[in-house]
Formats: C-alpha cells, sequence, structure tokens
C-alpha cells in the first residue's frame, strides 16, 4: 500500500475511534506559543496552571509579558518546572515578537521556511517547538512531530526506530496533503493515542485504535 493511503487509514482510525481533538487548548495564539514553550520537558497539566498563572495577572499579551521582569516571569511560570531557563526562553521568544512589533497577524503571513529559520534562531527554540508555533499559532502547513510519532509509525513498521526530526516529519508531510487542520488534528491523535494506549512501555495493542492496523 502506498503511503499516503496507509496514513490516511492510521488517521481515520484514530478519529473514529478518539473524535476530534480540539488542540492546542488556548484562546489566542499568543497563549499557544507561551505554552509550547513551557510545555518542554513537562506534562501539560503543569503548563495549564502557570497559564492559569499569567491568565490571572492579565499577562497573556506580548507587550505585557515582554515587560515583565524576568524574576517576576520566572515565579509566575513555577508550575511549568525548569522555571528559570523556561523563564529565559520566554524571555528571548519575547525579544524576537519585539522586533516584529508584536504584530502576530503580519508574523503568520510571512513565508513558512524564512520564518522557520528565524524562529530555531531563537534561542531555547528546537524544531519541535517552532514546527507547533507555526502549526497551532500561525497556522502554517506545517507537521510537527514528536515522540509519540516516532513510537507509534515505528510499531507500525513504517520508519525505522531511529529516524531522526526532519526524516520523520518529510514522511507525513510528503505523503499528505499540506492542510494545516490536517496536520493539526494527525499530531493531536497521535499524541493521545500514543500517551493513551502506545506506552514506550507495556503498550496495550489489543485496545489500541491502530491495533488492527498493525502489521504482522
Amino acid at each position: 500500500m502506498k503511503r499516503g493511503p496507509r496514513l490516511m487509514d492510521l488517521y481515520r482510525a484514530m478519529l473514529d475511534a478518539l473524535g476530534p481533538s480540539r488542540w492546542w487548548p488556548a484562546d489566542t495564539p499568543f497563549e499557544v506559543m507561551v505554552g509550547a514553550i513551557l510545555t518542554q520537558n513537562t506534562s501539560w497539566a503543569n503548563v495549564a496552571k502557570a497559564l492559569d498563572n499569567l491568565r490571572s495577572a492579565d499577562l497573556l499579551d506580548p507587550a505585557r509579558l515582554h515587560g515583565l521582569e524576568l524574576d517576576e516571569l520566572a515565579e509566575r511560570i513555577r508550575p511549568a518546572g525548569y522555571f528559570r531557563l523556561k523563564a529565559q526562553r520566554l524571555k528571548h521568544y519575547l525579544d524576537f515578537l519585539a522586533q516584529a512589533d508584536f504584530d502576530l497577524t503580519a508574523l503568520a503571513e510571512r513565508d513558512t521556511l524564512a520564518l522557520r529559520e528565524d524562529l530555531l534562531a531563537v534561542r531555547g527554540i528546537g524544531p519541535e517547538t517552532a514546527d507547533s508555533i507555526l502549526l497551532y499559532a500561525l497556522g502554517h502547513p506545517v507537521f510537527v512531530v514528536d515522540a509519540y510519532t516516532r513510537r507509534i509509525a515505528s510499531r507500525h513498521g513504517l520508519v525505522p526506530e531511529d529516524i531522526d526530526y526532519h526524516e520523520l516529519q518529510s514522511f507525513f508531510a510528503d505523503a499528505l496533503d499540506p492542510d494545516p487542520g490536517l496536520f493539526n488534528e494527525y499530531h493531536a491523535l497521535l499524541v493521545r493515542v500514543g500517551h493513551t494506549w502506545c506506552k514506550k512501555t507495556k503498550p496495550d495493542c489489543v485496545a489500541c485504535p491502530l491495533g488492527p492496523l498493525l502489521e504482522t
């Protein structure tokens, strides 16, 4: 079977079983950006607490957050873990937004590849974070991959287990229609399946929505 139809079979199986993910959970594109940085090396539950702290102080605005002192920012995001490091990363990213006059609409209209390069040049922004910002906050057709994506794809015999980020990204992006909505939902479904069934140890293939599609 060709790669595209096989990937769409996996997608439909997950969507039929789980329904729409409505991901990324945020009220504004800027909140998505902040969440993408805070979610590095922690659970979403912890990120949500940090975002609530910022929201309750009316700080989920790029210009206002940019004006916050580093120590206060770190304290506000403490629940997200590694809060001093993440505060520095947020500051670097806010400096990047300041150079664009905090105009997220204009940022979203920029060329995808050029903008991705600029994001990766921001200290503390790696490929997964940059791609999450591009897809979920700015609506660019960039396929986000992570450990769940690699695990599920390799267990289904689609890619080698040691495939790198960009090769794995290309594997999906080159075979699917470049639709931000599809890329958004596909990644979200993979995260849900990986978190619930396709665990690193003791995967539950019997209950997993993708279990019937495993090649034997």
